[in-house]
C-alpha cells in the first residue's frame, strides 16, 4: 500500500476493524490504553466542554473523553472508515448516558466551524493522513483560542539524533517485523500491519512535528515520549 493513499488507508481500517481492539491489546500488552489515558489526562477535560476525537477508530478515546464532560458537555468522534465507527457506536450504546456522537468525516476537512472544540484528541491518525501539515492546520482551526489538543502516535526515531535514536530505530524495526507482523499474520492481517513500518518511513520526527504544529498556528507546542520513545504525543495549545 502506498503511504498517504487515503482510500487505501480507509480500506485498511475497514478490514481490521473486527480485530482491531484485540490486536491492539495483544501487541501493546495493553499499553495503548494507558497511553490514551495519559493523553486524555493532559487534555484535562472538564464538565460542559465540547471535545473532538479525530480519527477516532473504534472509540477508545471518545469514550474516555465523554466520561469527563458530564454534565452539559459533548464529544464528537470523527473517522473516515465506516466499520470502526460501527464498532464505536456499539460500544457507546452500552453507556447510553454518555454525551457522545460519532460521524464519518475527513480529518483534513471536518466541516466544523472555526473554534468549535474546547479540546481535541487524535490517536494514531496523523501518521495516516495524506498531509500531516494540513491535518494539524485543520486541528488548529477547529479549536478555540486556548483549547488543548493531544496527538498520540508512534514516535519516529531521528536517524541523526545520536546513538540512542539509532538504537530506538533498530528496536522499533525488530518489534514491528518480529512481533507485530507475525501476530497479525495469525489472523490473516499480515499486509495491513506490515503497513505500519511503511507509514513510519514518511512520518515526521518529533522535532518536525513540533515545527509543523507551530506553522499551523499553535501558540504552545511540546512533545512527550512514551514507552521508551517508541510512542509519543504532541501537546498543543491553540
Amino acid at each position: 500500500m502506498i503511504p498517504g493513499d487515503q482510500e487505501a488507508v480507509r480500506d485498511l481500517f475497514e478490514s481490521v476493524a473486527p480485530r482491531y481492539d484485540l490486536l491492539n491489546d495483544l501487541l501493546s500488552l495493553g499499553g495503548h490504553r494507558l497511553w490514551k489515558r495519559q493523553a486524555v489526562a493532559w487534555l484535562n477535560p472538564r464538565p460542559g466542554q465540547r471535545l473532538l476525537d479525530l480519527c477516532c477508530g473504534t472509540g477508545d478515546g471518545a469514550l474516555l473523553l465523554a466520561q469527563k464532560v458530564r454534565p452539559g458537555g459533548q464529544v464528537l468522534g470523527l473517522d473516515a472508515a465506516a466499520a470502526p465507527l460501527q464498532r464505536a457506536r456499539q460500544r457507546a450504546a452500552q453507556e447510553p448516558w454518555l454525551p457522545l456522537q460519532f460521524a464519518q468525516g475527513d480529518a483534513l476537512a471536518t466541516g466544523l466551524t472555526d473554534g468549535w472544540a474546547d479540546g481535541a484528541l487524535m490517536a494514531y491518525g496523523l501518521r495516516n493522513l495524506v498531509d500531516p501539515a494540513r491535518g494539524l492546520a485543520e486541528l488548529r482551526r477547529v479549536l478555540r483560542v486556548g483549547g488543548r489538543a493531544a496527538v498520540l502516535d508512534f514516535n519516529r526515531p531521528d536517524p541523526e539524533g545520536g546513538p540512542s535514536q539509532v538504537r530506538a530505530a533498530q528496536f522499533q524495526h525488530f518489534y514491528l517485523n518480529s512481533v507485530v507482523v507475525p501476530v497479525a499474520s495469525l489472523v490473516d492481517l499480515k499486509q495491513q500491519y506490515a503497513y505500519l513500518e511503511t507509514s513510519l518511513a514518511r512520518f515526521p520526527t518529533a522535532q518536525q512535528q513540533i515545527e509543523l504544529a507551530r506553522q499551523a498556528g499553535f501558540a504552545e507546542v511540546g512533545y512527550r515520549p512514551l514507552a521508551a520513545g517508541l510512542m509519543g504525543f504532541l501537546t498543543l495549545v491553540a
